[in-house]
């Protein structure tokens, strides 16, 4: 079985997708590594970051901000309330909104845990120059804004959007041979 070292070295011009992708999960496992000593798992992570700027959101406005689907956003909801983070409201006159705030134990979690991710970012960029890092904030920017655009051309020109896993499911279903 190849190591990861032996597979860089097997692929050494593979797309920046896979680099990326590869970052992304070796910056995840570092934080939840952390995070774990707060009982805090990487999946509450996005949430609370959100919480701490934007606190009281609905739980819609949450989930399009985390970028996670409905069904996700009230399962992490719930176990973080169960943990005592947050708590659900509804406003009078407003049935239809559930609105997501912190508690106590929920805001202080933030001078534990922002640390944390300034430690991994740092561990990340180790031994990298200051400007390559800015140029490597300037470019997963700008590849982040083109392909934001894509999306929004393609639903608008050709009605194409991410399907949900229940119609992914389906999609997959209907193109599966008898």
């Amino acid at each position: 079985m190849l190591n990861k070292k032996d597979w860089r070295d097997a692929v050494p011009q593979d797309r920046l997708a896979h680099l990326i992708k590869d970052a992304r999960r070796a910056m995840e496992r570092a934080l939840q590594i952390r995070l774990i000593d707060h009982s805090v798992s990487f999946g509450h992570w996005s949430f609370l970051r959100i919480l701490w700027e934007h606190d009281g959101l609905t739980q819609r406005e949450l989930s399009e901000l985390a970028g996670t689907s409905a069904p996700t956003t009230f399962a992490a909801i719930k176990a973080m309330e169960s943990l005592g983070y947050v708590h659900r409201s509804q406003k009078a006159g407003n049935k239809k909104n559930i609105y997501i705030s912190l508690t106590e134990k929920g805001r202080a979690l933030k001078q534990h845990l922002l640390p944390l991710a300034e430690e991994v970012n740092a561990v990340a960029i180790n031994g990298l120059a200051l400007e390559d890092v800015l140029i490597a904030r300037k470019v997963l920017v700008q590849i982040a804004e083109n392909l934001s655009s894509d999306e929004k051309d393609l639903h608008e020109s050709e009605n194409r959007r991410v399907p949900s896993t229940r119609e992914l499911g389906r999609l997959l279903l209907l193109d599966r041979p008898d």
